[in-house]
């Protein structure tokens, strides 16, 4: 049976959530392959011409929340700037080859392919074996900007929350909330869009301070499964600065970050499905599905 072609939209900036798991059984991924995959997402990042929001790597599979910008909006002095500090100047570009460049860095499925790769091939040499390291393809969601985003973001950073390695979702430095945590953000790595119109006015410091108590307020709600941050533990952040506002109350629904297509708007996914029609090979009209617990969040496919 054929698999279903993947939703792309390449002629728009469009955010992903990506995830991908190992084949292999059990959590295969200690501390120092997390750093090299790590390490790997960030080199392959300044690429291609993506802006991530998010990630977390977790002991068997990662998740990435990127932004792809379309072909149209590169200039031929970016693709020799990203060629020349990626390869350095004694290789060449020439101007027959900017067109595939162009196409290939603004390319999920390459993009998602040179991570995945690099990194087997590195975990392989560690543990002196081969095969295949990665389970079946990694699934894409399209993902909407707005309430989706941030929910989507906050999924991903209480990840290793829900599974009750850490306490504090920034205790994790695997994690996109880690990282501004505990490395500062270094290199200017992540996005600071959390999606939000409100957040444009803010500064650097009070968006990030805002998202954090957004995470902190969900992840003390309770799950469909796992762990959720302790009533302790978020009072004391409360009492550190958190100002209780209408933060729409968010249940896990962790299918629809995964399976569900796309996500975002009733008529974002409306929009989205007449795009993607053909691809999806139906001759049915589609009713955009609310996602219970998420509020104005609609999906793609009903997940149950």
């Amino acid at each position: 049976m054929p698999r279903t072609a993947r939703l792309l939209i390449e002629e728009e900036q469009t955010v992903y959530h990506i995830v991908s798991r190992t084949a292999l059984p059990g959590f295969p991924f200690e501390g120092v392959e997390k750093d090299y995959l790590a390490e790997v997402i960030k080199r392959f990042s300044a690429l291609y011409f993506t802006e991530v929001l998010g990630f977390c790597i977790m002991g068997n599979h990662f998740h990435l929340l990127v932004r792809m910008l379309p072909e149209s909006q590169l200039s031929d002095a970016e693709i020799k700037k990203r060629y020349t500090r990626f390869y350095g100047k004694e290789r060449e570009l020439t101007e027959g080859q900017i067109p595939f460049y162009r196409h290939k860095w603004c390319n999920l499925s390459e993009y998602v392919r040179e991570i995945k790769q690099t990194f087997s091939r590195y975990f392989n040499k560690r543990h002196n074996r081969k095969g295949y390291l990665w389970g079946e393809r990694f699934k894409s969601v399209i993902v909407e900007k707005g309430e989706t985003l941030i929910n989507c973001l906050a999924y991903i950073d209480l990840n290793p929350l829900r599974a009750g390695i850490v306490e504090r979702p920034e205790d994790y430095r695997w994690s996109s909330l880690g990282y501004h945590v505990q490395a500062g953000n270094k290199g200017k790595f992540l996005s600071l869009d959390f999606g939000l119109e409100e957040f444009e006015g803010m500064s650097n410091k009070e968006r990030f301070r805002t998202y954090r108590e957004f995470v902190y307020e969900v992840g003390a709600l309770e799950g469909s499964k796992g762990a959720t941050i302790g009533n302790a533990v978020l009072e004391q952040e409360r009492q550190k600065g958190f100002e209780l506002s209408g933060v729409d109350r968010f249940r896990y629904r962790t299918r629809y970050f995964t399976d569900s297509g796309v996500i975002g708007s009733k008529d974002y996914v409306r929009r989205s499905f007449q795009r993607f029609k053909s691809l999806l090979k139906t001759t049915h009209e589609r009713t955009p599905k609310l996602v219970s617990g998420v509020q104005g969040v609609y999906s793609l496919k009903r997940l149950g």
